[in-house]
């Protein structure tokens, strides 16, 4: 059941901070894992906007579970920019952290689906000798820094574009 009306304000802001996001992302990318900047910006696009959609169909699914003093705090906010409630406050502040933290998994993950899917394929020779134990492990433990590498990038990206659309949010509220 989708709703009647649609948070258009909410979805405009959204497409801002998307357009902010974006660049900030992308720069983070280009210097930390050395893409050029077209793919650095691909990747930045591809994971904002599909956590900007995964994130919006979880809120219209969320949404009318909700207890109807949340709704009415939700309306009062989308519409007039404040709070009826100051215990609404708190309960803000830990549903921002949550909403960081799954953003930022959900951005890992689709970066790394993004780097699985189009990498090129590496054809193996089929007279290829066999690894030893020793280029085994050395390959193992380039993949978990290179993984490492990864997580600790995309969590600087979103925790920097994040903070950028923080300070917007505090100088719409003044």
């Amino acid at each position: 059941m989708l709703p009647r009306i649609f948070p258009i304000g909410g979805i405009l802001f959204d497409f801002l901070f998307v357009l902010i996001a974006i660049p900030i992302e992308a720069y983070v990318l280009h210097n930390r894992l050395k893409f050029d900047k077209k793919t650095s910006i691909f990747y930045a696009i591809s994971m904002n906007l599909f956590s900007s959609v995964i994130g919006w169909f979880i809120f219209f699914v969320a949404e009318p579970m909700l207890p109807i003093y949340l709704k009415s705090e939700l309306i009062s906010y989308m519409f007039f920019n404040n709070f009826k409630s100051a215990n609404t406050q708190s309960l803000l502040i830990l549903t921002a952290c949550i909403i960081f933290f799954a953003t930022f998994i959900m951005k890992f993950f689709i970066l790394r689906v993004l780097l699985l899917s189009l990498s090129e394929p590496v054809a193996k020779k089929e007279d290829e000798p066999q690894k030893s134990q020793r280029q085994r492990w050395r390959s193992f433990s380039g993949a978990k820094l290179q993984n490492t590498n990864l997580v600790t990038t995309t969590l600087i990206a979103n925790s920097l574009s994040y903070s950028a659309i923080t300070i917007l949010l505090f100088f719409r509220s003044k």
